[in-house]
């Protein structure tokens, strides 16, 4: 129980010695100042009474102290005279010394001899008293000289009075030493009484308020005892009826338990993604349409961030499911832990995730939030020996201006996300009615892209590659065209992403590689030898293990031979694919002459570059447009032509159009030319019409 008087005596024992810690400085500090202002008023007035009685002759010092020394002072005759006056008026009085100071800072008089010439100008008191104020300071000597004798132990109050000249100007400063030394000894006595009688006071509240604080200590012991009694005798009656229920109900208890574990986990798993723990696509869209509704209620806007990771394929096929499952798991903490200002957090499925925003003043705020989420991915993923990184691509739908319903803002959100992927890995975007217009249009050139290959609507055509001294036809590149019934003449720029993106790639490539090397051989049956043929090559294709196998099929497949097919892979292909100097090898391995397209334009390193298998460079052509107009365009050139010499690679230089462009090549040793210069890329029949002529 609490002890009420033991703690009221340590509180109120503790406020006693507060009480008088405070009020005895308090009252020393008062009767102090009390004192101070008492002796220095009485020297203002003896002050008055020597300048009132002896004006002329202080006077007469005054001006007769300028220039003078010490010595001529003390035994100047005049200020004899006037120490006799001076000692006159201050007999019994409590004055104990005099001092004049001139306002050049220097005693010119004094009851004591020794300190006339002494210099004052140091002295705060002084230095107050030349600005016009008096002031006094309280010290206490051991042993003190004054002009009737020597005086011990004594309190002096020194106090420094300005001379004031007829003008007003202060001429000089009255120093008074007056013994205030039976005021603090009256105060010291004052003080040892108030503090008893403070202590004798407070003693006596104690000792009644004490008395007082036992007796209700006594009442609640007592009060104590009882509810204790009570207490016990009701514990044991609840505890005799909880043995009685437990005896009787106990199957019945374990029966609901279960059923209610049951369904906890059962409507967990409901509403919750099984390996993250998040919410998951039933909860998120139950959330939605409630806030949809509250906020039609409330008019208050939502946000919807469709998120997706860019990378995780390529660790799902690289690494295994279970890593990338540790993988998702991670990312959804991270989420979780650095994304603010988001009411809802879920995982849809996949590597997909999305998040819910209620009251949403403007898009700055959902920006923010968008931003926090790539951020989010700046740091990678350490997954036990595996360090792994990846971006993610955010995609924003607002209600109600991107849509009503939970379908319209997912899916518009999704729309939005596809836009931020398609910029750069690693953004976000906010949702536009174009958006939805440009999707429709995806899909329906994804859909006739895929009924193109059926249709045959595809066809190769060929750009010659020719010899850079004699104009010799050394080779020809395969470029695809695809004539649309319903769109007409789709520019490659436009469907080769598309094929990409939705994996028509694979197969596309697979038909262009085939198509080209069955007409390379039909040629041949026909009198007409093409030495060599390039095709250029997605990442996709790169990317798949079995590609090796696939081209091996279609060479025995069209009997050509594999040193007259050559595959281009531009630079970001190579940094795309985890082991491409590997994939390359196996290429090699089947005789297959292998190009780097576009060379110049990408990221990837020297060091990097002497590794690849590869046996020909091709120079972009938005440095050979600059030739004869840019020298630094040029500068590259010569720069790759010095690269290529000294790592033993063949140069091709693309979109060569005049003359001028291929005399420069040619004098930097460049070995074969590409462009409209030479011919443009046309179909089988033309292009052999027209190079079985020439040769």
């Amino acid at each position: 129980m609490f002890n009420l008087s033991r703690y009221f005596s340590t509180v109120s024992f503790i406020l006693i010695v507060l009480a008088a810690g405070v009020l005895g400085p308090l009252y020393r500090e008062l009767s102090l100042r009390q004192i101070t202002e008492l002796a220095e008023s009485r020297n203002v007035a003896m002050a008055q009474i020597f300048e009132n009685t002896l004006q002329q002759p202080l006077a007469q010092l005054m001006v007769g102290s300028l220039g003078r020394d010490a010595d001529f002072l003390r035994q100047s005759p005049e200020v004899g005279v006037l120490r006799e006056s001076v000692a006159a008026l201050m007999r019994n009085t409590a004055l104990i010394q005099v001092r004049v100071d001139s306002r050049l800072g220097m005693t010119v008089f004094s009851s004591d001899p020794a300190q006339i010439g002494a210099e004052r100008q140091a002295v705060p008191g002084f230095r107050a008293a030349m600005a016009g104020m008096t002031g006094s300071e309280l010290q206490q000597h051991a042993r003190f000289v004054s002009f009737d004798g020597e005086h011990t132990d004594v309190h002096v109050l020194t106090s420094y009075i300005p001379v004031l000249g007829e003008r007003g100007a202060v001429e000089g400063v009255f120093e008074l030493v007056q013994d205030v030394t039976p005021f603090m000894q009256q105060l010291q006595r004052s003080l040892w009484w108030v503090t008893a009688g403070v202590f004798a006071v407070f003693s006596l509240l104690f000792v009644m308020q004490y008395l007082v604080v036992r007796r209700a200590q006594r009442i609640l012991e007592e009060q104590e005892g009882r509810l204790k009694s009570a207490r016990d005798t009701l514990e044991l009656q609840v505890e005799a009826r909880t043995e009685e229920l437990k005896r009787t109900n106990t199957q019945l208890q374990g029966e609901i338990t279960e059923r209610r574990q049951a369904e906890s986990k059962l409507n967990y798993l409901a509403y919750h993604d099984p390996l993250t723990g998040l919410a998951n696509r039933r909860c998120f869209i139950e959330r939605l349409e409630q806030s949809l509704r509250e906020s039609a209620e409330e008019d208050y806007r939502l946000a919807i961030l469709f998120v997706d990771l860019d990378q995780f394929k390529q660790v799902n096929d690289s690494l295994g499911h279970g890593i990338g499952d540790e993988l998702l798991v991670a990312v959804a903490a991270r989420l979780s832990e650095q994304v603010r200002l988001v009411d809802m957090l879920a995982r849809l499925g996949g590597d997909e995730f999305i998040c819910l925003m209620e009251r949403v003043r403007g898009e700055e705020e959902v920006a923010i939030v968008a931003g926090e989420i790539i951020d989010a991915f700046e740091q990678p993923f350490r997954l036990g020996d595996n360090e792994l990184f990846l971006s993610a691509s955010v995609g924003v739908s607002l209600f109600p201006f991107d849509g009503g319903t939970v379908v319209e803002l997912m899916r518009n959100a999704d729309t939005a996300m596809y836009r931020a992927k398609a910029v750069g890995r690693g953004n976000y975007h906010f949702y536009t009615p174009e958006m939805t217009r440009d999707a429709q249009e995806r899909i329906r050139m994804e859909n006739l892209l895929r009924r193109a290959l059926e249709n045959e609507e595809f066809t190769v055509h060929l750009q010659p590659q020719v010899d850079t001294q004699t104009g010799r036809l050394v080779g020809a590149e395969a470029l695809l065209r695809w004539y649309s019934p319903e769109l007409g003449m789709v520019m490659p720029s436009r469907f080769i992403p598309l094929a990409e993106d939705s994996g028509i790639i694979i197969p596309l490539g697979t038909w262009v590689l085939r198509e080209t090397c069955r007409q390379v051989m039909q040629w041949d049956k026909g009198g007409f030898a093409l030495p060599m043929v390039s095709v250029n090559l997605s990442v996709k294709q790169l990317e798949r293990p079995e590609f090796p196998g696939v081209l091996r099929e279609i060479l025995d497949e069209t009997g050509m031979t594999p040193g007259r097919l050559k595959l281009e892979l531009t630079e970001s292909v190579l940094m795309g694919v985890g082991d491409a100097c590997g994939t390359l090898q196996r290429l090699r391995g089947l005789g297959i002459g292998l190009a780097l397209d576009d060379f110049g334009t990408g990221y990837s390193s020297l060091s990097y570059l002497k590794m690849l298998p590869v046996q020909q460079l091709k120079i972009d052509r938005s440095f050979v447009t600059g030739i004869g107009k840019n020298t630094g365009d040029e500068a590259i050139i010569r720069t790759v032509m010095q690269l290529a010499g000294s790592l033993g690679f063949e140069v091709v230089a693309e979109g060569v159009e005049t003359a001028g462009q291929a005399a420069f090549l040619a004098e930097m040793g460049c070995q074969q030319l590409q462009g409209y210069l030479h011919g443009g890329a046309v179909d089988p029949a033309e292009f052999r019409n027209r190079w079985a002529q020439h040769s």
